[in-house]
């Protein structure tokens, strides 16, 4: 199930869900719209290794905007931080951003009851776009959860997104063992 703009605000109002800073006209029939923040990350090694921390070079998004470039993978981060303590949030990107060429997640849409953060982008592009930041760029849907959750995702001894930020956060992947 889906939840409605009323059930948004409800779960709002009860602290389940966390939207900050929250900005009402940002409230969709069924969805929260999220905006691009100013930072983004790329790598900066010609190929990544999943088991090492790759390095990322920062950028800066100026006020003239940032061109994004077919073939790069951009780190991006939303200038919303959210919580989610009671319902499963999924981060889809923009119909507008879309028919841009832009994909905001390559595979991570969805996010675990208990994600307290701002939200990592993967963008990419198909042709070149000029991108600003305080763009809208992503909604936050949000789905019912059936059962008792055992296993919040900041509870978890073996989270690693969980510490704030204001910038994209690079692959932890390396943090798994395997």
């Amino acid at each position: 199930m889906i939840f409605s703009d009323k059930k948004i605000l409800e779960a709002i109002s009860k602290k389940e869900i966390v939207i900050e800073p929250f900005r009402p006209q940002c409230l969709g029939t069924n969805s929260y719209d999220v905006h691009l923040g100013k930072h983004l990350a790329i790598y900066t090694d010609a190929v990544l290794d999943a088991k090492k921390h790759n390095k990322t070079k920062e950028i800066e998004i100026k006020e003239e905007g940032f061109v994004i470039e077919p073939g790069i993978l951009y780190l991006g981060v939303t200038e919303e931080y959210t919580e989610t303590h009671t319902a499963v949030p999924f981060l889809e990107g923009k119909s507008s951003v879309g028919r841009l060429g832009i994909d905001i997640h390559a595979t991570a849409g969805k996010g675990d009851v208990g994600f307290c953060n701002a939200w990592t982008l993967e963008i990419s592009c198909v042709h070149p776009v000029r991108i600003y930041a305080g763009m809208p760029i992503g909604q936050l849907i949000y789905f019912a959860v059936e059962g008792e959750i055992e296993n919040y995702y900041n509870k978890k001894k073996n989270a690693k997104y969980t510490d704030r930020n204001t910038k994209p956060v690079e692959s932890m992947m390396w943090k798994n063992k395997f």
